[in-house]
């Protein structure tokens, strides 16, 4: 984790206030213990506990148990794996792996969990009971009745899906899922605390009764097969560094994964859709996506029993918050975000600095300037590395496209989504179109100069008919209305 400067350390004030945000539901939801943290820029810039871990307040360094925040680190390594080659998420598991029913459900779709397997395992309540090898998943869980819905029809979060992706680790590396991890993500972030069963110091998972002041001790297993849904434990130091590293935070990490496969894990591959509302909550690939009006945050909850944790980060400033706590109904869904929300509120983070523009390619001043397609003028910008086409006209659509290796340039997002720009060059060379996906743009509406799909009529352009087009509004001069 990077060293925290003094300006990024929260004041007093601003720790008084997140001090008592978290007091809040320490007292509120009689939570036996919890602790919480903030990171900006890669560094832990606040800290906070209540309550007591063996007659202690819970420092940074104290380990809980993140139940489903394990599942980031298990898609972290399969998108390595992807990136080197060694498997696409468009493969059917059962490709690489005995998966039974599952067999030929995606990758992606499992990541994503819109696979449609079950959410649970057939067994008993495999959280509370010791767990079985894969074996016996697959045979008990993995039969005919193994998929619920139909691949890919909608959202549907399975923990069964996790624990085949975690063999898929094991399988194509030729250890284990969690000596993987361990090797190729932890040790190079210095996560040395966390590991996949507790190490002291730890908090105990206790469930609170809803009417006394009495608790009780939830029970503590290796779940073996589906260890990967939910297996580790961690502190509030260790995801500091690792919400520094999926945030792309600089000296984050540098080289684990790139920039741009990090990006697709949060761009939303599912949502929960609730009907008659906005959506609200989606999921990625590996992480869980939020969207409360438009602000849109990432990262993942967790909870075993005797567990809650969250770690969520704000997708515009790259800040992020982290809570655990040692109770099994958990801390409230508020929690994080406010913490958030407080800091930036009180310690406000400063603009990104703008990049360094580098001198663009001949071929992409080129492309600049305004295009038509038919009628319908648009501009087409450099931004740094991206190259935008905005509607000029009353229309509020733009896409966006980025120059690969092969020199051509890809749109990003929107309708032309991986789809590339191809220039139409006269006998001159001079580039008159641009061809995306068969759209045609040209310098002038409907250029004849340029193949223009289905020809022009002969006659060219005409007036139109008396009353038939509104005259075009004409500017007033300066001080005349």
């Amino acid at each position: 984790m990077l060293p925290v400067p003094l300006s990024l350390v929260v004041s007093d004030k601003t720790g008084r206030l997140l001090h008592a945000r978290l007091a809040k539901d320490h007292v509120g939801l009689r939570l036996p213990s919890v602790t919480a943290g903030l990171v900006r820029g890669g560094a832990l810039v606040w800290t906070g506990g209540c309550g007591g871990v063996d007659g202690t307040v819970p420092g940074p360094d104290v380990q809980y148990r993140c139940g489903s925040i394990t599942k980031t680190f298990v898609a972290v390594a399969v998108l390595r794996l992807r990136d080197a080659g060694r498997v696409d998420l468009s493969d059917p598991i059962g490709r690489h792996i005995d998966a039974g029913a599952a067999a030929e459900l995606t990758v992606g779709q499992l990541m994503s969990h819109t696979s449609g397997v079950r959410a649970e395992t057939a067994g008993p309540w495999w959280e509370r009971t010791p767990g079985v090898p894969l074996r016996a998943l697959i045979d008990e869980s993995l039969g005919r009745d193994g998929r619920r819905l139909r691949p890919g029809r909608m959202y549907h979060y399975s923990n069964v899906g996790y624990a085949l992706l975690g063999q898929l680790v094991a399988g194509l590396s030729g250890t284990s899922w969690d000596a993987l991890i361990a090797a190729e993500l932890l040790a190079p972030l210095g996560m040395t605390r966390t590991t996949t069963r507790p190490q002291q110091p730890h908090a105990t998972g206790f469930a609170v009764h809803p009417h006394a002041d009495l608790v009780l001790r939830e029970p503590e297993h290796d779940a073996l097969a589906m260890a990967p849904a939910g297996q580790l434990w961690t502190t509030v130091a260790d995801l500091a560094r690792w919400a520094g590293f999926v945030a792309a935070a600089p000296g984050c990490g540098d080289g684990l994964l790139s920039g741009s496969t990090l990006a697709e894990m949060r761009e939303p591959a599912a949502i929960l859709d609730v009907p008659g509302e906005p959506w609200a909550v989606g999921y990625g690939l590996g992480l869980q996506l939020w969207n409360n009006g438009g602000r849109r945050s990432y990262g993942h909850t967790g909870s075993m029993p005797g567990f809650v944790a969250e770690l969520r980060i704000d997708a515009a400033t790259g800040d992020a918050a982290i809570a655990m706590t040692n109770s099994t109904a958990g801390f409230g869904a508020a929690l994080a975000g406010d913490l958030l929300d407080l800091l930036a509120e009180h310690e406000p983070a400063d603009p990104p600095a703008a990049a360094k523009a580098a001198t663009p390619p001949a071929l992409a001043m080129e492309l600049t300037g305004t295009w038509y397609w038919g009628p319908a003028p648009f501009l087409a910008s450099l931004t740094g590395e991206e190259l935008e086409f905005r509607a000029a006209g009353p229309w509020t659509r733009s896409f966006r496209f980025r120059q690969s290796g092969n020199a051509v340039w890809t749109g990003i997002d929107g309708y032309f989504a991986g789809e590339p720009i191809t220039p139409v060059r006269d006998a001159d060379g001079e580039i008159i179109a641009l061809d995306i996906a068969s759209h045609l743009y040209t310098r002038a509406p409907y250029d004849p100069r340029a193949p223009i799909p289905g020809g022009l009529d002969p006659g060219g352009w005409q007036p139109a008919e008396a009353g038939a087009v509104p005259p075009q509004p004409r500017p007033q001069p300066a001080g005349q209305g």
